[in-house]
């Protein structure tokens, strides 16, 4: 009998670096990597201008994409989701993933102070261009908000990694 993949999860602040270390950590582990600004920018392009909007279609992609990461798990293959975890509710939906499988599971939580989510968001502006229009600091202001550092009563398997400087 096969074991389960491991599902490989991220908490941060918007621009603290998840989609970069998602990136570097299938790389390093072989892990099958689902980005959601990936799936989102093919499937609905030019349409997320906004939080409202985000959230309308990134409901839409979880509904639909929840079952295929299970199966991929349940068949040996860890996965790495380079999703969002800023909040309980957004961890939430990781949670349901998890929800009866039992699936091994890490949740990396990328711990990094304003300023430098800030000068990340401003570089990233400048080398995606496409995405200015909502990776702002409007936005950031906006969503860090509603940010919520993962708890030990969310039982999670939690790594965190502070983040000191600008990835290169």
């Amino acid at each position: 009998m096969k074991e389960n993949g491991t599902l490989i999860l991220f908490c941060e602040k918007m621009g603290a670096g998840k989609s970069t270390k998602a990136v570097e950590v299938a790389q390093n582990t072989g892990a099958i990597l689902i980005s959601e600004n990936e799936w989102l920018s093919n499937l609905y392009p030019r349409e997320i201008c906004s939080l409202s909007n985000y959230i309308e279609y990134s409901s839409r992609l979880k509904s639909i994409i929840k079952p295929h990461i299970q199966n991929i798990l349940k068949h040996g293959t860890s996965v790495i989701l380079d999703f969002p975890g800023n909040t309980r509710r957004q961890r939430s939906w990781f949670k349901e993933i998890l929800q009866d499988n039992f699936f091994p599971h890490q949740l990396i939580y990328l711990k990094a102070e304003d300023e430098l989510c800030l000068q990340r968001i401003t570089q990233r502006q400048k080398s995606h261009t496409e995405r200015a229009t909502f990776d702002n600091p409007e936005t950031f202001k906006q969503v860090n908000q509603y940010f919520e550092e993962p708890t030990l009563s969310e039982r999670f398997n939690i790594e965190v990694i502070e983040q000191r400087e600008i990835s290169k």
